[in-house]
């Protein structure tokens, strides 16, 4: 299967299992992997034939910085499921969340959840 890979999307969000993360908000980067068929969309040069990706990180925006969770893995499932709802195309993908700066007391570059959905 063929893949589209949005990597590192940035954005600003308001999730955590702390009061002052979803207060104060902080930085997330998505990364998605959509499995899809491109054949159609590489000979013929045809949007119609493929997901639009400026559509794809619009929606992603839209999870990321409208909505709260506690945790990113129900951020991850949100993504995964609406993007495999909208996109009917998209056969299966990858979503990965992570969050730069976690509020520990500890120095490391991140937390990443990744999950792999695919439909049933």
């Amino acid at each position: 299967m063929d893949k589209m890979i949005l990597r590192r999307m940035e954005y600003y969000g308001y999730h955590g299992v702390f009061d002052e993360e979803r207060k104060l908000g902080q930085r997330y980067y998505i990364d998605l992997t959509l499995e899809l068929d491109l054949h159609e969309a590489g000979i013929n040069d045809d949007l119609s034939k493929t997901v639009n990706y400026a559509e794809v990180h619009e929606l992603v925006k839209g999870i990321v910085e409208k909505k709260s969770f506690k945790l990113i893995e129900a951020l991850a499932e949100d993504i995964a499921s609406s993007v495999l709802d909208t996109y009917t195309m998209v056969g299966a993908l990858t979503v990965g969340v992570t969050k730069p700066h976690p509020p520990f007391d500890i120095h490391f570059e991140g937390v990443t959840v990744e999950m792999y959905r695919s439909r049933k």
